[in-house]
């Protein structure tokens, strides 16, 4: 983190990236002397309601982050600013989306929990258009424009007010990862599934160190005392209430919960029950150290893509039995009526042998479990972040392998993939080609 006495000292001259967080209420005239070098700029945790008109001075910047200011409009200054392809504004007061504030190379915009009602038809002009957060917002509809946007892979609408998804969105050629839980249009989950976990008393629970935290909770190793029985060793989440780019905490757990038992998923073995706070939380099984995340979040640059490690190299053996694992458990989480929303390797945890599990019910979303066309559509639309993740298992097998296999799975990869989304395999027949491969 800079601080404003070191910019106003003239100490980061040349930076690329400039990161205040200093409860500034207006926008500090020295950034613009960085003009030359500044692609980065993160003005989130301020009191920022207005940005300046000649922002666009900037020249260089293509990163602007304004998450938790006080703006209730997004600035219009923003669509003068000609390499602009991020905009973040989480978290703020926004209302209005004015179609001037939409910069022509926008590729990634985030509105997550805000006031916004309508966008503006113009955002389907944006041909560049890659991923779009706006869960936690007040939409009633979606832009048809949208329609246009055929580079848009990952979309966030969940809790907002839509009593339907428009047919073009389930036609997106590119669309991967779909969020839309909280809305009037979702099918409602399985009240007998979510009911039927068991209660553990908060007093039984003894956490211990964090595991990790996320956007939704924290993750604690703990020990489980049942009554009358040995300590066991458990992990135990516990959930935020705040909103998150996904959607909502609480019906990521109710999805969790829903999702049922699968050798590649992590046992939930009960609800946090009398927590003082009224906290929610789940209880689940610990996993084995020898397990740890196939890949990291996307970044900046890659956009919708995970980042892997460059080191990373998988058997043939290990990297098939992966694919195998995360179709098997989306195979049955359609079953179950749900979406996973977010089938990534970040989410995913494995083992050298590839033994694996798909975690994070953030972005989950229901859907009815009969067989209709939309139906199809969104669990077809999730069969392309399949093939995405297979195209990246493939990528870091180690050299020496069947050529036949791999041939086999690349067309596989193809199929998941292709632009018609009702023409990409289903989950059951993944499995019967990934069996035989």
């Amino acid at each position: 983190m800079n601080t404003l006495a070191q910019l106003r000292a003239g100490q980061l001259s040349g930076i690329t990236r400039l990161d205040l967080a200093c409860g500034l209420t207006q926008f500090p005239r020295e950034i613009f002397e960085l003009a030359d070098s500044l692609e980065i700029l993160n003005l989130s945790g301020n009191q920022l309601e207005t940005l300046p008109d000649d922002l666009h001075r900037l020249r260089r910047l293509r990163v602007l982050f304004c998450s938790d200011n006080r703006f209730t409009e997004l600035p219009e200054c923003l669509g003068r600013c000609a390499a602009l392809t991020m905009v973040g504004f989480k978290a703020n007061r926004i209302e209005r989306v004015p179609a001037a504030a939409l910069p022509p190379l926008l590729r990634w915009l985030i509105l997550t929990d805000n006031r916004v009602s309508q966008l503006p038809d113009e955002l389907g002009q944006r041909p560049h258009l890659q991923k779009l957060m706006l869960a936690g917002n007040r939409l009633q509809e979606l832009p048809a424009s949208l329609a246009q946007c055929h580079r848009l892979e990952l979309l966030r609408i969940a809790a907002n007010q839509l009593d339907d998804l428009p047919q073009w969105l389930l036609e997106l050629p590119r669309l991967s990862w779909l969020a839309y839980a909280g809305n009037p249009l979702e099918t409602q989950a399985d009240e007998a599934a979510q009911h039927s976990t068991t209660p553990i008393d908060w007093t039984q629970l003894s956490l211990q160190q964090p595991l990790g935290e996320g956007a939704s909770g924290v993750i604690h190793q703990a020990q489980w005392q049942p009554t009358g029985q040995s300590a066991r060793n458990v992990a135990v989440k516990m959930y935020k209430g705040e909103m998150t780019s996904d959607g909502s905490p609480l019906h990521e757990m109710h999805a969790c919960i829903t999702a049922g038992r699968h050798p590649n998923l992590i046992e939930v073995l009960g609800q946090v029950a009398g927590h003082p706070d009224g906290q929610a939380g789940l209880v689940m099984a610990l996993i084995e150290p020898s397990y740890r995340n196939l890949a990291g979040l996307p970044s900046l640059a890659s956009c919708t893509r995970d980042v892997y490690a460059e080191t990373l190299r998988l058997s043939a053996t290990a990297a098939l039995r992966i694919a195998r694992g995360i179709a098997s458990v989306a195979a049955h989480l359609h079953h179950q009526g749900i979406t996973h929303g977010d089938l990534y390797g970040h989410n995913i945890l494995y083992n050298d042998q590839g033994e694996c599990l798909l975690g994070d019910f953030g972005a989950a979303s229901f859907h009815a479990t009969a067989d209709t066309p939309q139906t199809r559509a969104l669990q077809r639309i999730e069969v392309r972040a399949f093939g995405i993740l297979l195209g990246e298992l493939l990528a870091r097998i180690e050299p020496g392998g069947d050529d036949v296999q791999l041939a086999t799975l690349q067309a596989l990869e193809t199929r998941c993939c292709q632009p018609d989304v009702l023409a990409r395999p289903g989950f059951e027949e993944i499995e019967q080609v990934l069996a035989g491969g």
